[in-house]
């Protein structure tokens, strides 16, 4: 068993070759091989986004504060709140973060495939995220 106190593991900051605007990433689970799955609670600051990516083996969102945006590639911009949980198939191109007025955070989990769990592909435009 292993116990991951509140607070003891250190928050970062979401590079800029993968998010726009203010990204802070805090670290909630990482266990070694065999396991796959890692978490992360992710808060975007208003107008901030990730990058378009992809992730072998899928991603799942849970909203737990404020107001976002999600959009798969050639689909609308969907809004999430609190509660809502999202899935992205694998390999689905997509991009999430908040809203242009509300910051927004989610826990974002996913697996890796021999040790990868994210594929960063080009940003999204302000002309993407403001339709």
């Amino acid at each position: 068993m292993d116990i991951k106190r509140s607070g003891s593991q250190p928050s970062g900051k979401g590079p800029a070759d993968y998010f726009t605007g203010t990204v802070r990433i805090d670290p909630l689970f990482n266990p070694p091989p065999p396991a796959r799955a890692l978490g992360a609670s992710v808060t975007f600051e208003p107008g901030a986004r990730t990058a378009w990516h992809t992730h072998p083996l899928g991603q799942t969102l849970i909203v737990t504060s404020g107001c976002g945006r999600v959009q798969r590639w050639g689909g609308p911009i969907e809004e999430i709140r609190p509660g809502d949980v999202v899935w992205f198939p694998p390999g689905e191109k997509h991009w999430h973060g908040a809203t242009p007025t509300t910051a927004m955070t989610h826990i974002a989990i996913q697996e890796q495939l021999d040790g990868k769990a994210v594929d960063w592909l080009e940003q999204v435009s302000d002309e993407q995220y403001h339709p």
